[in-house]
């Protein structure tokens, strides 16, 4: 097979890349994967390099998930006028609510309640409390106290970085009534740790 010049090559931007990356290869001690290279789903970082595309995104990594956003505006995360829940069987409720309250298709960001709050983690004392009550996550969005549903719509917002639940909702009286049945067997000594080190209150 006739070889070509150095002068074909050099004018040739074709070979000139494929050269290139031969030789690169060839330094790096690593075969040249023609298709990997060049594959428009690998996810690549800044530096160019391909990132790993199954690394688990680290909720508690970032800044605290449960501050209240300021943006988020504060009138959707309070009970409408005129407010009128959805009424159902209360069991059926309980146990809708708790599937919910495990689901991570709740979020946009791969969390769930449950992340935080198994086994009652990142509850404060004041969970306790009968709502409604001051928590810290309302608080710091200009709201001194509020209701249980309330409460959810604010975790739903911020830790779950998702819309609020239509105030009329079978979710949003499916989770309440979860929380609230989970409320009844809460004891302040038996919070557990946060896992997110999130300092929002409930």
């Amino acid at each position: 097979m006739k070889m070509k010049s150095a002068k074909t090559i050099s004018r040739n931007p074709v070979a000139r890349a494929v050269v290139s990356a031969g030789l690169m290869a060839a330094a790096l001690g690593s075969p040249l994967p023609a298709a990997a290279a060049c594959s428009p789903c690998a996810a690549r970082s800044r530096s160019g390099r391909v990132a790993n595309p199954c690394a688990a995104k680290n909720p508690c990594a970032t800044k605290n998930p449960c501050t209240a956003r300021a943006p988020c505006a504060a009138r959707a995360l309070t009970r409408p006028a005129n407010y009128q829940p959805y009424v159902g069987d209360k069991a059926e409720l309980i146990k809708a609510g708790e599937a919910l309250f495990k689901d991570t298709r709740l979020s946009t960001n791969g969390m769930s309640c449950n992340t935080c709050h198994q086994n009652y983690g990142a509850f404060q004392a004041s969970f306790a409390e009968p709502y409604p009550h001051a928590v810290r996550m309302a608080t710091s969005a200009g709201i001194s106290q509020v209701h249980l549903d309330e409460f959810v719509q604010f975790c739903v917002v911020n830790p779950l970085a998702a819309k609020p639940l239509p105030w009329d909702s079978r979710e949003l009286a499916a989770l309440t009534a979860y929380v609230a049945d989970l409320q009844k067997g809460f004891k302040p000594q038996a919070a557990k740790a946060n896992p997110c080190a999130a300092k929002g209150g409930y």
